[in-house]
């Protein structure tokens, strides 16, 4: 088949197509490379500036493509309603666009969006990154304007208008999917996960015990109070300050997804994210390595996923206590580690091996077409 992705995050799409392609398909990948993270793509579809000049000039730019180059696919999969930097009113016409000149036009649920918001604000789950309990989280305190900016009508109305004239719609995290449940009927919408290219991950460090553990720490400085990452920086930076001969923090920021691939490797124990129920890309390329991820590993997770027996995941929750308390228990207890990084990599080889995510979409688009 010819596929086309369309938008991308965290070099889900660029993962994605690799696999595909050694399935025998020809797939494009048009995206703005994750932002910062520069990931590779196909066509490029940053947006040169911020402000409006650099709008109209991507604007121009995606005419150019849907002209040339974003036709004739047999399947299209946009990796959000928002799929690049525009309004909904330039975003409309160039999806009703994707879906006049190609075959079939999915969304693949991966980020935030309208109905995201709506079931995070519900009280559905114990906590997320807009709400936790029933209080509004740091970000939402922070951001107010944007909880306000994905629930104004314009955008709202946009959304819907996507979900309802996409022919199904596939998740990548189990947040996403029961925030899908909601709006899309079951016979439309299917659970792929994240993918991951296991077969060019090795483990990084084998059956050593680590004399000093070392946590790493990466991040995008605009996006720490969405990720909960101030608060493992700060509940890292007093277990070493205790504790100097048994653990180092490395923490860097900003960095692209090559370069930051690399420096995870050196380390021992990965920091993900504090307010997910789940591991997401990050947490999941760690444990590919045989890194200890300490992230989102709810029971509802696993659950969802049908694991019973092996959970290697240290499970954050948004309490600095506790913790703190895991944190220190990782690095005073080093002889565990080297099991728990087995059970990590056969974790992800078992459920987001990247060919095993790819099947799973081709099933979909092959029923629900």
């Amino acid at each position: 088949m010819k596929i086309l992705f369309v938008g991308d995050y965290s070099n889900y799409n660029r993962a994605l197509s690799l696999a595909l392609r050694r399935l025998g398909h020809e797939v494009t990948v048009a995206s703005d490379g994750s932002r910062w993270m520069n990931t590779a793509r196909d066509l490029d579809m940053s947006r040169p500036f911020k402000n409006k000049v650099g709008g109209l000039l991507l604007w121009a730019k995606l005419n150019t493509l849907l002209r040339s180059r974003l036709e004739g696919y047999d399947i299209v999969q946009i990796n959000s309603p928002v799929f690049t930097a525009l309004q909904p009113c330039r975003l409309r016409p160039l999806f009703d666009r994707l879906v006049k000149k190609n075959g079939a036009v999915y969304l693949t649920a991966m980020g935030t969006d309208t109905y995201y918001i709506d079931f995070c604000l519900s009280g559905a789950l114990r906590y997320n990154e807009w709400r936790i309990g029933d209080q509004p989280s740091p970000l939402a305190l922070a951001q107010p304007d944007e909880l306000r900016r994905w629930q104004a009508p314009v955008l709202t109305d946009y959304t819907r208008y996507v979900y309802e004239h996409v022919k199904g719609v596939v998740s990548c995290l189990y947040e996403y999917h029961e925030s899908c449940r909601r709006v899309v009927e079951p016979s439309r919408l299917a659970y792929a996960g994240i993918p991951i290219d296991t077969d060019s991950l090795s483990m990084a460090h084998g059956d050593e015990v680590p004399s000093r553990v070392k946590l790493f720490l990466g991040v995008h400085r605009d996006r720490m109070i969405e990720k909960g990452t101030d608060r493992m920086l700060a509940a890292a930076r007093r277990v070493v300050e205790r504790h100097p001969r048994a653990c180092e923090l490395v923490y860097v920021e900003n960095r692209l997804y090559s370069e930051y691939i690399q420096l995870m490797r050196s380390s021992h124990v990965v920091l993900d994210q504090l307010y997910s129920y789940t591991p997401a890309t990050n947490a999941l390329l760690a444990m590919a390595q045989g890194l200890v991820v300490v992230s989102g590993a709810e029971p509802e997770y696993y659950d969802f996923i049908g694991e019973t027996e092996n959970r290697p995941i240290v499970n954050a929750i948004p309490d600095d206590e506790k913790l703190e308390a895991q944190l220190e228990e990782i690095v005073l207890h080093p002889e565990r580690l080297p099991e728990q990084a087995r059970r990590s990599r056969e974790f992800v080889v078992k459920h987001n091996r990247d060919e095993l995510v790819a099947r799973r979409f081709l099933d979909f688009w092959a029923r629900c077409r």
